[in-house]
């Protein structure tokens, strides 16, 4: 399979609403997308959204780097692109994926075959925090189809500590609810929260404090009534293996971004099992083609409620036909067949470049 054209687009995607998080809130996803076209014709595409946070890369850093990686690879065929891949994911982990996934697309890859109409529960997010309007924000998920609802903490642990007992005053058994601190809590801090927990309900917390302090985590992992989840700490299997041996958490939750491939991330999967420990997939911080990807895989391989519920947070779809969600969930069609909306992509554009064998042109939209 030779590769003869790659074209990449640098978006702003603006959100509906601001996205909630411990380090502050989001106004629009910056996304990096892949179109890479072989001899046949044939179209692979792959998706690269980034936070601060979430990933080291910036989308500055990531830009440059994917710009100079299709440049080498334009006209190379496709094993020499996966040859170089490793390389470029050593620094460049989400845009490697990107490129990773649409090189798997454009070879066919059984990963995104959905033999028949499939429901993927998703998590609802509950943003209210005082409990007239927990209440009212929790009944239009219910009567949405959520069944696993998630309440981000990681501001003031005492604070937090209140609104988690008013959603369970409210929920009173009828969805399963996650906390995720995104890093936001010190040990102290966090210990703190967590010993106030009454686990009711609650089905994981996770990632209360920051990624590489493992002391801290497990200090209040010790203290935790109800089971935790590393995040933000697992980019690949070695962080998984880790993370069993310290007896760090009973769920890791894993993103297509970090893995590089849909192969490495279904790998993944089956050794967070083999570990004794529970898989949860998804990125809240992704467009429709991400998280199609995720759902893909997590039809055959998850059997818990998917975060990949970042294309309902965009203010308009980046593919021809927009994802469908009903019932508290994504579903998957067997034939769907993703392709970009070209008014969309115009609309959000910050950059466009294209690589061909003996050019690279960029248009930059001001």
């Amino acid at each position: 399979m030779k590769i003869e054209h790659i074209m990449l687009h640098r978006l702003r995607v603006p959100l509906t609403t601001p996205y909630r998080l411990s380090f502050g809130p989001i106004h629009a996803f910056d996304t990096v997308l892949i179109e890479a076209r072989d001899e046949r014709g044939r179209t692979g595409l792959g998706e690269a959204t980034y936070l601060t946070g979430y990933t080291d890369e910036t989308i500055d850093d990531s830009w440059r780097a994917a710009i100079q990686f299709a440049s080498e690879t334009a006209a190379g065929d496709g094993r020499s692109m996966r040859g170089t891949l490793p390389q470029l994911g050593e620094h460049y982990p989400f845009t490697a994926t990107a490129f990773g996934t649409a090189l798997e697309m454009l070879e066919g890859s059984p990963h995104l075959i959905v033999p028949r109409a499939t429901a993927i529960p998703l998590v609802g997010l509950l943003h209210a925090t005082d409990e007239d309007a927990i209440h009212g924000e929790f009944e239009q998920l219910l009567a949405a189809g959520y069944r696993t609802i998630k309440v981000k903490v990681g501001f003031d642990a005492a604070a937090d500590s209140r609104v988690i007992s008013a959603v369970q005053k409210v929920v009173k058994g009828r969805a399963a609810i996650r906390i995720d601190a995104n890093q936001g809590y010190s040990a102290g801090q966090g210990i703190a929260f967590a010993s106030a927990l009454d686990p009711r309900d609650i089905e994981l917390f996770e990632q209360p404090c920051a990624a590489g302090d493992w002391e801290s985590h497990l200090a209040v992992a010790g203290m935790s009534p109800v089971p935790l989840m590393l995040d933000e700490s697992i980019y690949g299997v070695a962080d998984i293996e880790k993370a069993a041996a310290l007896g760090a958490a009973a769920y890791i939750k894993v993103k297509l971004m970090k893995l590089g491939t849909l192969e490495a991330l279904a790998q993944a999967i089956d050794r967070i099992r083999a570990l004794g420990m529970r898989p949860v997939l998804g990125n809240g911080v992704a467009c429709d083609l991400g998280c199609w990807m995720e759902g893909c895989i997590a039809a055959k391989h998850i059997d818990n409620a998917g975060e990949m519920n970042g294309f309902l947070k965009a203010r308009a779809p980046l593919l021809t036909k927009g994802l469908a969600f009903r019932d508290g969930a994504l579903w998957l069609e067997p034939d769907f067949s993703p392709q970009l909306d070209a008014g969309t992509i115009e609309q959000y554009l910050v950059d466009s470049v294209v690589c061909e064998p003996r050019q690279t042109m960029t248009v930059t939209k001001i």
